[in-house]
């Protein structure tokens, strides 16, 4: 009986994707490994792998598709020792598909994911082939007794083949429990068409990522109760120190940038108040020890946040060669799921495009995302009590205030201000 090949879950957050195109045709030998298709995500286009040896019998999803769920076979696969002429069996259905995608598609909130559909052993999971699952359940052999001969400690057919009866696999008894015992997630109804006004006009289909923007923004604000702090902070300082770094670093072919500056000085301010440095979670709250700045990067057709990790912990030159690589590979759709997913809190600057002040829509679970408006020239009332002239921004902070009180934000903020007033500190 032909393996059947599911659409993969590549990122924490996938729950569907746009099968892009494929790599393999019906007749080809795939070895574990070998690439098969690429994938479009919610962020990022992606190699998926064959994991099982065989023969590809059928392609059950055209190139091209949009919308396939997680779980749904996109193909089927003559396995070791099977018959590639046998007639492939019918794609499942994409309810019955529900359950096996469940696992792969994590909720935003850092709640406990659904144990994956595989025998255990120690708490740790046995690997193994469709193929030799199916032959452990006929046989009434335990996986989880089993070494794997195949690559990476795989058990494969010869190995199920050799091995002695004993109890039936968790696995198998869990794969004989009914479909139907999971509810079906509800249908989410379709929205309505828009009104023909008699205005010319073209609509355009909403990529993968396009809609995931749009669902998760939409839930932010419906959910998450914002509250919206500001602040003028004073440049001066922190461009002098720029100048000088810059010109300390220019041997090494490094620039750094008043952004790379602030997310610095946002994650140290999130270590000097960590009650800010959290993620909400319904009935706890998840206080983070490190401070992972994700950092909001707009690209064709849509947004992501790439993560500079331990953000205190750099010095500026290091932010800077990462932020400018990460930046760089997430215009051409090149970063790794690790690479945009976590962060313990957000930064979105648009004050490289002059906007003077805005208010930033939260990423949940994070519990808040700092705003950079554009730095000007403003009168400020100087430390001499005489009006002058200085270079100063607005920066916003929105906080979930279900996790995060009005004057805990605040306490933030003051120590942004300090922070950027004071630069200097950022270096020590």
């Amino acid at each position: 009986m032909p393996i059947a090949i599911k659409m993969p879950a590549l990122s924490p957050t996938m729950e569907q994707g746009k099968l892009a195109r494929w790599l393999v045709k019906v007749g080809d030998t795939v070895s574990s490994g070998d690439i098969m298709a690429e994938i479009e995500t919610d962020k990022a286009t992606m190699e998926f792998e064959a994991v099982d040896e065989g023969v590809i019998v059928s392609i059950d999803i055209a190139e091209g598709t949009d919308d396939v769920k997680v779980g749904t076979v996109i193909a089927q696969l003559a396995g070791e020792g099977e018959d590639a002429s046998a007639k492939p069996a019918a794609a499942a259905p994409a309810a019955a598909e529900k359950p096996a995608a469940a696992p792969a598609a994590a909720a935003p909130a850092p709640a406990a994911a659904p144990a994956p559909v595989a025998a255990k052993a120690a708490g740790d999971r046995v690997v193994a082939s469709p193929l030799a699952r199916r032959i452990a359940a006929q046989k009434g052999v335990d996986l989880a007794g089993v070494t794997g001969s195949g690559p990476n400690g795989r058990i494969v057919k010869a190995d199920v083949e050799g091995a002695k009866p004993g109890a039936a696999a968790p696995a198998a008894a869990a794969a004989s429990a009914p479909v139907a015992a999971a509810p079906a997630a509800p249908t989410p109804a379709a929205p309505s068409a828009l009104p023909d006004f008699g205005i010319p006009h073209e609509d355009q289909p909403l990529s993968g990522m396009r809609k995931t923007i749009a669902r998760r923004l939409t839930e932010s604000k419906q959910q998450v109760p914002h509250i919206y702090l500001s602040l003028d902070v004073r440049l001066d300082a922190l461009l002098k120190l720029r100048g000088d770094v810059n010109a300390s670093l220019a041997g090494r072919g490094v620039k750094v940038s008043v952004n790379d500056i602030l997310i610095k000085a946002l994650g140290v301010a999130l270590e000097q108040v960590p009650v800010c440095n959290v993620a909400f979670a319904g009935d706890t709250i998840r206080q983070y020890n490190r401070a992972d700045v994700s950092v909001a990067v707009s690209i064709p057709n849509g947004l992501i946040t790439p993560i500079i990790k331990d953000a205190a912990g750099k010095g500026l030159a290091k932010i800077s060669t990462e932020m400018s690589d990460l930046a760089k590979r997430a215009k051409e759709g090149k970063l790794a799921p690790t690479e945009y997913v976590g962060g313990t809190a957000s930064l979105s600057n648009m004050g490289m495009m002059g906007i003077k002040t805005f208010q930033a829509i939260i990423n949940p679970p994070q519990a808040m995302i700092l705003a950079i408006g554009a730095g000007e020239k403003r009168p400020w009332v100087l430390e001499d009590g005489s009006l002058g002239v200085a270079t100063a921004m607005t920066i916003t902070g929105s906080f979930d205030h279900r996790a995060i009180d009005g004057a805990d934000g605040a306490k933030l903020m003051a120590a942004l201000k300090d922070l950027i007033e004071n630069p200097l500190s950022l270096l020590a």
